[in-house]
């Protein structure tokens, strides 16, 4: 099949099913070269190290429980430590799912306050219901975590009243709404000195989510893109308030740090 016969397949088959249409709109290509031509980032934010970011060392995650759509445990382990560089953190996050990153930030920090929808909006986007009854599942008993309902892309920020110091972003994953919830959180829920965090700027720590990267990009305040870095050995972007050592991505480089892991299972 010829160039031509592949394009007139395409239409027709865009044609006869618009929602392609997003698949094409959608593509990561696209979107990387949406962020090459206005960023000039042919390889994502510069890279940095965790421990150039924060002097303490908080080594513990709990609870975690390996499981599809989580976090990694360096995610978890960068959460932490950002929420302990503060004190008496207060933390916001976009996307509650199980709760676990909630949970182990909720550790070493002085409130936090998670953002989900609603049970009858997933309900309308046909999750089902064992998805739903795990909303929260390690976070809902902390009794310094507040859950809340709503839609990220309308919820009232400004009914919060509050600065936030560490704020999550880790909800739906589309640029629209990875735009939106980086607007808002520079608009409502940060202060001069916060930290915000991205979840999935990255499918893997050495490959760029570029869809999730435009949407870091064009929702920051051009002034403060100097101050985003990928931190290494995380999915994780990050902005913070001033300059950190940094390096290019270079994928599947010699790792120059290791990590020692120890792991005990409890019955839940």
């Amino acid at each position: 099949m010829n160039k031509l016969q592949k394009t007139i397949k395409a239409i027709r088959l865009i044609f006869k099913n618009p929602y392609l249409l997003n698949n094409v709109l959608n593509s990561p290509d696209i979107w990387k070269e949406h962020v090459i031509k206005n960023y000039n980032l042919n390889n994502g934010l510069p890279l940095v190290h965790s421990e150039d970011l924060f002097l303490n060392n908080e080594n513990c995650v709990k609870p975690y429980s390996f499981t599809d759509g989580g976090s990694l445990i360096t995610d978890i382990l960068l959460l932490k430590n950002a929420a302990a560089s503060f004190n008496k953190c207060l933390f916001f996050e976009f996307g509650t799912w199980r709760g676990e990153t909630t949970a182990n930030v909720a550790s070493v920090a002085k409130k936090c306050f998670t953002l989900n929808l609603s049970d009858e909006e997933m309900k309308s986007l046909h999750l089902s219901q064992d998805y739903i009854n795990q909303i929260g599942l390690f976070s809902k008993e902390k009794e310094n975590i507040t859950h809340l309902k709503g839609n990220s892309l309308t919820f009232n920020y400004s009914e919060l009243s509050t600065k936030f110091d560490l704020i999550f972003i880790d909800g739906n994953h589309h640029y629209d709404y990875v735009k939106s919830d980086t607007e808002n959180t520079f608009k409502y829920l940060s202060h001069e000195n916060s930290i915000v965090i991205w979840h999935d700027y990255a499918y893997n720590p050495e490959k760029v989510r570029f869809p999730v990267l435009a949407g870091i990009l064009d929702g920051t305040p051009e002034e403060k893109h100097s101050n985003l870095y990928h931190v290494k050995g995380t999915m994780c972007a990050v902005y913070i308030p001033k300059k950190i050592k940094s390096e290019i991505l270079i994928p599947q480089s010699v790792p120059d740090f290791i990590f020692e892991i120890n792991t005990k299972m409890h019955k839940r």
